[in-house]
């Protein structure tokens, strides 16, 4: 299982180079849905995960609007997923911090269950 990232391109350059070097199992991409922004920020910033620029922006930009915050995360991380297994990832690993809701509504909306 990676750490939480949200560059699909990083996740398989990093199976590319494992590969290369002839080690073949099987790496889950690590995904946090984005539900609060200062504990996404804090989270990131604490594990050294990088958020790209664009989602910082977007995130300040919504403030406190915590709807807006939500619906906007949820389209980055399904377009993170899609990316991921349309790429082949083996399975997706979601750090939930214990907020089963958002996750659930992630693995719904991307045809898994």
């Amino acid at each position: 299982i990676t750490q939480f990232f949200f560059n699909p391109d990083a996740y398989f350059y990093f199976i590319e180079r494992l590969e290369k070097e002839g080690i073949t199992i099987p790496i889950a991409p690590g995904i946090m849905p984005i539900t609060n922004a200062s504990n996404l920020i804090r989270f990131a910033d604490g594990t050294g995960a990088e958020i790209p620029r664009w989602i910082r922006k977007q995130l300040a930009a919504y403030g406190d609007d915590s709807a807006s915050i939500k619906a906007f995360g949820h389209e980055v991380i399904v377009k993170l997923c899609e990316r991921l297994i349309a790429g082949g990832a083996p399975t997706l690993h979601f750090y939930s911090m214990n907020q089963t809701e958002p996750t659930r509504q992630l693995v719904v909306d991307l045809g898994l269950i």
